[in-house]
């Protein structure tokens, strides 16, 4: 591609509404435009990368047994409404009606639809399992649209949904998806965790995330660094303390804390770790309180809590019912002398194992040192995991110490089970001739948050840096006084046509422009190779090589190439 038979649309500064490193380098090399909240034009640069993503996404799925289609984008809501989903989606999903005032919605996510075509098409075990899959728009009517692409109202997913007589087929199906996920990622050059996640709103059983490592990410994840294991710190499991609770020690008392409402406070006056004091948090669940206790460093991991028995819709108490509860303002609330028989003690299990803690005592401006269990107060109801992981933390596969980071979203793989087709009567008929329920998995894919993501792990102060497969271009030559020089334009188009018939991808920036702006232009776009050519480096027979990024044991810095020797350099180094 020649650059002034292009379009290029490089800025200097991005808006200042742009937060994301992602978000700014891609409006600034001109990838993407904005259009309105959440919604962005892709330009050609921006969607020359989303087709390599997309073409390695497509390549993996098609070899894992995939069987592509397309459904429609607008999703008639009777099909909602049978899964019950119509009313409970959320205001995330964009109702609309047509001309007849039938109610539509322009799809989020394509479980109906897709089960709707099972139900119709499939009749026999014979015909199982199956996996099909589209890449296509989806439209979400994100609170917040955020972060350009990477939480953006309308965006390319890949969406894959398999159906199966039984669910030892699921499971292998699964791990087939799994492991083309792995390869995905692995092919797009980028540095990722495959973890343990909650299944959330969408149902089922196992479910597995993929993400991209990166500090912008908004997930954060617990992992191993000496085994395989990862989860999301809404799943990581905190397991309980090895050793046995130590006997007491110390005699209850009360001591002085006046303006001490933090366990943070309370610690620092009485010259103790953080991790001796207790702190105490108030829900309400099916209109009755219940108490939480956590060790005071740690933090409330509600999804944990939400799937405790009878807490799947808590909320916390409100001040007037605390100070019903307690006669006691918060920040010196305690366990020891609480109303058991209206008051439900639920303890995590690191509590449960500490003797002679500090926690608040019911009693303004003062705490109680010396607690324990079983002489101070009852033993907890309830002794749970419900506490997010921390650093340090025993890793539950028994293989060493958890550590966190944090990542970006860009793959999810569910095991269903029956959730979809069981509301929509997806049968087959069996070897006996008897209509069974099939088993279903959802595989996603974000084909333009891949996009953001690799940006977020690929870049320096001067732009973009792609990973090869991922880049619009993979070389683009410099030509430096193109339409001045016939010399520089006779041999910037006898390489350009070399390369190209040699079947590389290459830019030709045959632009009138400064060299330091073609330069600024090709750093910025993030091209992992650069070939310039000068009237002066000609007259000497050279040309100039730089690598966007300095390959494993080599500088990077910029080194001269015979013009005789560039063509077999170059389809050496590109790879053919």
């Amino acid at each position: 591609m020649r650059a002034t038979q292009f379009f290029i649309s490089t800025t200097k500064e991005a808006p200042s509404e742009a937060e994301l490193v992602s978000h700014k380098l891609m409006l600034r090399a001109g990838l993407i435009k904005r259009l309105g909240s959440g919604l962005y034009t892709w330009m050609p640069l921006g969607l020359r990368v989303l087709r390599r993503v997309e073409a390695v996404v497509r390549e993996e799925m098609n070899r894992a047994g995939a069987i592509e289609l397309l459904m429609p984008a607008v999703q008639p809501a009777e099909l909602w409404e049978e899964t019950g989903r119509w009313a409970v989606f959320g205001p995330q999903m964009l109702k609309i009606k047509d001309r007849h005032q039938r109610d539509f919605c322009f799809g989020p996510t394509h479980e109906e639809v897709i089960t709707d075509v099972a139900r119709r098409e499939i009749k026999s075990y014979r015909q199982l399992p199956v996996n099909f899959y589209q890449i296509q728009m989806k439209f979400r009517d994100e609170i917040r649209p955020r972060f350009g692409v990477m939480r953006a109202r309308e965006f390319l997913m890949k969406d894959a949904y398999s159906f199966h007589a039984s669910k030892d087929s699921l499971a292998a199906t699964y791990q087939t998806m799994y492991d083309a996920y792995g390869r995905v990622f692995s092919r797009l050059g980028l540095t990722f965790r495959a973890v343990a996640a909650d299944t959330g709103a969408i149902g089922g059983s196992a479910s597995h995330e993929f993400h991209v490592l990166a500090d912008s990410g908004e997930d954060l994840i617990a992992y191993c660094p000496d085994s395989d294991y990862a989860a999301n710190v809404e799943l990581a499991e905190a397991l309980a303390p090895a050793a046995a609770r130590a006997a007491a020690q110390e005699a209850m008392r009360e001591v002085d804390t006046p303006k001490q409402t933090t366990c943070e406070d309370v610690a620092a006056l009485l010259g103790i770790p953080l991790e001796r004091t207790v702190k105490l948090i108030a829900v309400m669940a099916d209109e009755q309180m219940a108490v939480l206790l956590l060790r005071g460093d740690h933090m409330l991991n509600e999804v944990k809590l939400g799937k405790l028995a009878g807490m799947a819709d808590f909320r916390l108490a409100n001040e007037a019912e605390i100070r019903a509860a307690f006669d006691c303002p918060p920040g010196f609330l305690g366990p020891v002398g609480i109303d058991r028989a209206k008051i439900k003690l639920i303890a995590d299990r690191t509590v449960a194992a500490m003797s002679d803690f500090v926690c608040g005592a019911n009693k303004p401006k003062f705490h109680l040192a010396g607690v324990n269990f079983g002489r101070d107060l009852q033993e907890p109801d309830l002794v749970a995991d419900i506490r997010n992981v921390m650093p340090g933390d025993p890793s539950p596969d028994g293989k060493g110490s958890l550590a966190l980071c944090r990542g970006i979203e860009v793959g999810h793989v569910f095991q269903l089970g029956s959730k979809y087709s069981q509301a929509m009567n997806a049968t087959y008929l069996d070897e006996a001739g008897k209509a069974q329920v099939m088993e279903m998995g959802c595989y996603g894919i974000g084909v333009s948050r891949i996009v953001a993501s690799a940006i977020e792990q690929n870049h320096d102060d001067r732009g973009i840096i792609w990973p090869v497969t991922m880049a619009p271009f993979l070389l683009v030559i410099v030509a430096i006084g193109y339409g001045k020089s016939e010399t520089v334009k006779t041999a910037a188009d006898t390489l350009y046509a070399d390369l190209m018939a040699a079947g590389f991808d290459v830019l030709l920036d045959d632009r009138d422009e400064r060299p330091g702006v073609m330069f600024a232009d090709a750093e910025l776009i993030g091209i992992p190779h650069r070939v310039t050519l000068g009237e002066r480096g000609l007259k000497d027979g050279v040309i100039e090589y730089q690598p966007r990024r300095a390959a494993p044991g080599q500088s990077g810095e910029a080194q001269k190439i015979a013009l005789a020797e560039t063509k077999d350099f170059l389809t050496g180094l590109l790879g053919h």
